[in-house]
């Protein structure tokens, strides 16, 4: 046999040889896992616990509940069940209940502030006006001018002082006022001289608490300056300044004050709820409202005696903002009224004495987009067309 071939038959010898073994041990491998069941279970080798380990936890444990119990004890257990020793600070539960409570409340009885909507018990201190009959033609002008602004949405009232013949568009509705809601606080502020709770020559000092933005000048003035009631009163029409409504205001008794004597005076849907300037409309009326209240302050003498009477319409015809109704008159017509401009809401109230002596009242509110044009263009060409109504 060649030598080539005689080593390749010893290979084949040689992994014959090892390959039956490996057989064999594959075999015994097989049958061992075959037989697994029926060897003895291995046992784990437990490892031996750490006490000490064991006891530092414990131990840290106990300490955490313990003084997790007492801190519980000493700030909750003891404080609800035995009195605070700081005997000068109070809890006022009504107050957590109620946060807005004492800014939105308009009564006050035997220490507590509540809210009313109408005075109940009293006699209504204004009169409602007395309307004729309602004006269709003027009526319908002011309908179809209001159609050509969709975008917008007014209220109007008009009330003719020798008729008694009135408009209602929208009047009963609900607007926000903005510097309109001045009117009822200067009714408020004369209410209370001729109550005999301050006179007209009384002094306040512009502090910061009072000074605010908006319009206005008093808000550029040194701090403690000092002003009469008077000068803040002229201030607050005239300017319709934003700092010196929120001093009279306060003057008065707050907001509490101003919509308690709203509720006295009979009128049921004008609400103080927002220090000035109030940039989200939260101050509220309705055109009907306001030109009750004018209507009041004119006519009705058992409200307010004429020397306050006298004074507030001296600064009602010297508002400056002369842009609104004012510009839709004719020339050397009188106009007593107060303007109220935020960007939602654009709007006039006033009396209208015209050359000839005609009187009327006209509120206009008109809700906008925000600072839209287009009310100051609605509430000018509205104002031409009453005017030329009531002139013919």
């Amino acid at each position: 046999m060649p030598r080539l071939a005689e080593q390749y038959n010893d290979y084949r010898t040689y992994y014959s040889y090892n390959r039956n073994d490996y057989s064999a041990a594959e075999a015994y491998r097989d049958n061992s896992l075959d037989n697994h069941d029926n060897r003895r279970p291995r046992t784990r080798k437990r490892k031996k616990s750490n006490i000490i380990r064991d006891f530092v936890i414990v131990l840290l444990l106990a300490a955490f509940v313990v003084c997790g119990l007492g801190f519980s004890f000493r700030k909750i257990s003891v404080a609800m069940l035995s009195p605070t020793p700081y005997k000068n600070i109070q809890t006022d539960l009504r107050q957590l209940m109620y946060p807005t409570h004492n800014y939105l409340s308009n009564a006050w009885f035997m220490g507590e502030r509540s809210f009313r909507f109408a005075s109940t018990g009293k006699k209504a201190q204004m009169t409602e006006i007395k309307e004729g009959v309602n004006m269709p033609v003027l009526q319908s002008s002011l309908s179809e001018l209001a159609q050509q602004y969709p975008s917008l949405d007014a209220g109007i009232y008009v009330w003719d002082y020798e008729t008694g013949n009135y408009v209602d568009i929208n009047a009963s509705k609900v607007y926000p006022t903005a510097s309109i809601i001045k009117i009822p606080v200067l009714i408020d502020v004369f209410k209370s001289i001729e109550a005999g709770q301050f006179n007209i020559t009384d002094k306040m000092p512009l502090t910061e608490y009072f000074r605010t933005e908006g319009s206005g000048n008093l808000q550029f003035k040194a701090a403690n300056s000092v002003y009469t009631i008077d000068e803040l009163a002229r201030r607050m029409i005239t300017e319709s300044d934003n700092s010196s409504t929120n001093m009279l205001m306060a003057k008065v008794g707050s907001m509490t004050d101003v919509n308690q004597a709203v509720r006295d005076w009979g009128i049921k849907n004008t609400e103080v709820q927002a220090w000035l300037p109030d940039y989200a409309g939260s101050n509220h009326s309705t055109p009907k409202d306001m030109a009750t209240m004018l209507y009041n302050i004119d006519e009705n003498d058992k409200f307010l005696n004429s020397d306050s009477r006298g004074k507030m319409f001296n600064y009602m015809a010297n508002v400056h903002n002369n842009r609104l109704i004012q510009a839709g008159l004719g020339e050397n017509s009188v106009f007593l009224h107060k303007t109220g401009d935020i960007g939602k809401m654009l709007g006039d109230a006033g009396i209208v004495i015209t050359p000839s002596g005609k009187k009327y009242i006209a509120v206009i509110f008109v809700n906008r987009p925000h600072n839209s044009p287009l009310a100051k263009e609605f509430i000018v060409r509205a104002s031409k067309i009453i005017y030329n109504y009531m002139v013919k």
